[in-house]
């Protein structure tokens, strides 16, 4: 089976509550893109991240941070541009995860041609399953952005560094 061009990564532990954010997005996003879209549900180990992205041209990564901003708030970087903010590198919930993925994959010259992270603010990241009602509600908006992306990757379009709750 050959790499999607464009490759949807959903981060999270589905048994920590709100860092389950990313995974419930790629779940409700699959059936909406394309087939040539590829998507995955991942753990967040970094190392792990750089194998799957490999190939693509434009990755969309959707995580769960503690930034300490309002829960649901929606951070959207776009990675070529610069680093992920530093309350982001220090605050993620995976140990190795996606800031150091990317800053590591960015050192080696093995970033995809495009790479954006939507980071949705948690509020509760203790065991259990289910979202809190600020997540949930921006997992949906989030879910509308990123198929918006999809749908424009042809265009070239470049997004910077938006926020929004």
């Amino acid at each position: 089976m050959s790499a999607a061009r464009v490759l949807v990564i959903g981060v999270g532990n589905p048994y920590r509550r709100d860092d389950a954010a990313g995974r419930i997005a790629v779940r409700r996003l699959r059936p909406r893109v394309p087939d040539a879209v590829g998507t995955l549900e991942h753990d967040g180990e970094g190392t792990s991240l750089m194998e799957a992205w490999r190939e693509a041209e434009l990755v969309i990564l959707i995580d769960a941070v503690a930034s300490r901003a309002a829960p649901g708030t929606v951070h959207r970087f776009d990675v070529r541009a610069g680093p992920l903010p530093a309350a982001l590198v220090r605050d993620s919930t995976h140990a190795v995860g996606v800031p150091e993925a990317v800053e590591l994959a960015r050192a080696l010259g093995r970033l995809p041609r495009r790479l954006i992270v939507y980071g949705i603010e948690g509020r509760a990241f203790d065991a259990g399953e289910g979202l809190s009602p600020e997540v949930e509600r921006a997992v949906d908006g989030v879910v509308d952005s990123v198929l918006n992306d999809v749908l424009a990757a042809d265009l070239g379009t470049a997004g910077g560094v938006d926020s929004h709750a």
